[in-house]
């Protein structure tokens, strides 16, 4: 059923909590129905495409249509003794999908546990966190491309992914409706660890299994970052610079204990690391700031504005490029 609203309100159909208004906000259950949707000429040429809204920043009413598809489902594609194919509908939600898949001892995805967000979001932001991007897990992302509303399946090497990048973040943004994404999964684990605490904590755990790591790295996100339910937010709000390694050389002599990691030829600097030494830890200006323990992410601390978080972000950046003469990328998609 295609269900359209107007005057829709979004507070709760984004993590930020930010009480924007869309002029019309389009509800669609399944895949023929976005097909027929599209065919039927009803769709202006501007549309914004919706999924969680973990992503997402409104500075303003939004004055076009929103894409609202609501497909949810979890199959299984394919097995044998070594690994797992599973499909996933775009509405589910992220880390619930991630926990089904570490309950049943599904290997790949438990790093990336608390991630907020649905399945549709996670190869356009090609998520990551500690070690472990999505691209390495997804075998295709199936979709409608909004010209001519047929379904397209598109598969992992034609994605383009790159760090926080993707074919749909760039070239198909708002132009792909992703319906489900596939991911192949491994029943013989092989734990990445070498990131933060992770290691420290996994090697406590009295059972060290997929979903005991889990269990792990949500404890550690728990510990650093805010819960959206609480203090609304986005999860990083900045990319990790990447930056050329005669430059990072230049800023090391200045700042001897700057973290890195290497980047093929380039280096990539932890956006926390400068933000924290620019001033901006725990910052807070109004109703909005950065969050105590991990000022990568800034927080809606009641009834920030969007324009309120925007200006606070520019403020960050404008410092951040003075010190250190790098520009900072929003990882967050300001609308």
């Amino acid at each position: 059923m295609v269900i359209v609203e107007k005057d829709f309100r979004l507070k709760n159909h984004n993590t930020f909590g930010i009480n924007a208004t869309a002029s019309q906000f389009v509800r669609i259950s399944s895949v023929h129905e976005i097909s027929s949707f599209i065919k039927s000429g009803e769709i202006p040429e501007e549309v914004l495409i919706m999924g969680g809204g973990s992503n997402l920043l409104f500075t303003g009413d939004v004055h076009k249509m929103i894409l609202y598809p609501e497909i949810k489902g979890i199959v299984k594609l394919r097995e044998d003794d070594n690994t797992i194919d599973l499909e996933a509908g775009c509405a589910e939600n992220w880390d619930s999908f991630v926990e089904y898949c570490c309950q049943n001892d599904y290997s790949g995805l438990e790093n990336l546990s608390l991630i907020p967000g649905n399945v549709g979001a996670s190869p356009v932001q090609n998520i990551g966190a500690y070690g472990v991007e999505v691209k390495d897990r997804i075998l295709w992302v199936e979709g409608i491309d909004m010209k001519n509303g047929e379904v397209q399946r598109i598969f992992n090497d034609e994605c383009r992914f790159e760090y926080r990048k993707s074919i749909f973040k760039q070239e198909l943004s708002n132009r792909f409706i992703i319906t489900s994404v596939a991911f192949r999964l491994d029943k013989n684990p092989n734990f990445i660890l070498g990131y933060g605490d992770v290691e420290k904590e996994f090697r406590e755990m009295e059972i060290q299994n997929t979903l005991t790591l889990r269990e792990c790295i949500v404890r550690i996100r728990e510990r650093k970052l805010p819960d959206p339910e609480t203090y609304g937010n986005a999860g990083s709000f900045f990319k990790n610079p990447v930056i050329p390694f005669h430059k990072f050389s230049r800023l090391r002599k200045s700042y001897p204990d700057i973290p890195s990691y290497p980047e093929g030829q380039c280096v990539k600097i932890p956006a926390a690391w400068l933000i924290e030494k620019a001033g901006w830890k725990g910052a807070r200006e109004g109703n909005t700031g950065t969050w105590p323990s991990q000022p990568l992410v800034i927080v809606n601390y009641g009834n920030a504005t969007g324009k309120e978080i925007f200006d606070f972000s520019e403020r960050i950046m404008h410092s951040v490029k003075d010190q250190f003469d790098i520009e900072l990328e929003r990882e967050v998609r300001v609308i």
